[in-house]
């Protein structure tokens, strides 16, 4: 087989798999980023109990919709994630508990919530379609709501890029030259939870954080810089989407897993074959010799 035929045809021939690929380069673009945020800022198990707090409100609007309405279970999905990312913050803020903590407690008391609404009204199937997306299936109208949801997220970043930045790496500083420390950490806050309802759309809800953290562990992997870091995770992120796409059609595998599956391989390559992977460490440097 040709190139053409590995690469490109499957994306020429069939209008779902172009609507696929799509939807995998936005995601990318949007959670990358946040991703490499998300992991200097040291609250990456906050990214998966916030991947999983969307559940219930997703269940809800799968119930209000009557089935699978990506829209319906979108803005619920939004609603709940805010929601849990609000209350974790304030029972931080009023009791001995840390963050972490009250993000643990509220993702495991959402992700039983969710599973239980949905298996009250629908089918395994159902409940299939909602832990584990189906991106395969997305249609134009979901495929908006993920393309506004990554221009959101590039806009804001662009805008709050330095308070964000500074909030992450020195707190103590921001809070002296008077920054609104707490005000940009929500708005960082709301960032992964839109982001981690464009991954549901796609990837469902067990797998979206995926698409956040895997491409944000590869860049620490490669670059120095904070810029580098962005750029390489966007492009890890995208990169997976597209050759996950690839993979899953030709070898008929789950699309999402696979997509997750790829990113998981080129971070474990990154481990050993990066700048800051393994190998290099174990090499000893002609100028350290002797």
């Amino acid at each position: 087989m040709s190139l053409y035929v590995w690469l490109v045809e499957p994306f020429v021939n069939y209008g779902f798999m172009r609507r696929a690929l799509v939807a995998s380069l936005a995601l990318g673009l949007g959670a990358g980023p946040v991703g490499v945020l998300l992991m200097l800022r040291r609250m990456s198990l906050a990214g998966d109990a916030l991947s999983h707090a969307v559940l219930p409100g997703a269940a809800i609007g799968f119930l209000i919709a009557g089935g699978l309405s990506l829209p319906a279970m979108g803005l619920g999905g939004l609603i709940a994630g805010l929601s849990v990312a609000l209350l974790s913050g304030l029972v931080s803020r009023t009791t001995n508990l840390k963050e972490d903590a009250s993000f643990a407690s509220f993702y495991l008391t959402s992700l039983a919530l969710g599973v239980l609404i949905v298996s009250l009204r629908g089918s395994n199937i159902d409940l299939l379609h909602v832990l584990f997306g189906t991106i395969l299936a997305i249609d134009p109208e979901a495929l908006t709501l993920v393309g506004i949801i990554t221009s959101v997220t590039l806009i804001t970043l662009a805008l709050v890029y330095r308070p964000l930045v500074a909030e992450c790496f020195d707190p103590g500083f921001l809070r002296a030259v008077g920054g609104r420390g707490p005000l940009y950490h929500l708005v960082f806050l709301f960032l992964v939870v839109i982001n981690l309802v464009a991954g549901f759309q796609t990837l469902g809800t067990l797998m979206a954080v995926g698409m956040m953290m895997l491409p944000a562990a590869v860049s620490q992997l490669w670059a120095r810089t904070l810029p580098g870091m962005v750029v390489v995770a966007a492009v890890t992120a995208a990169f997976s989407g597209f050759i996950g796409l690839i993979a899953s059609y030709h070898l008929r595998f789950a699309s999402g897993p696979t997509i997750i599956l790829t990113a998981s391989l080129i971070y474990c390559v990154s481990l050993l074959a990066g700048p800051s992977g393994a190998l290099r460490r174990l090499i000893k440097r002609p100028h350290l010799a002797g």
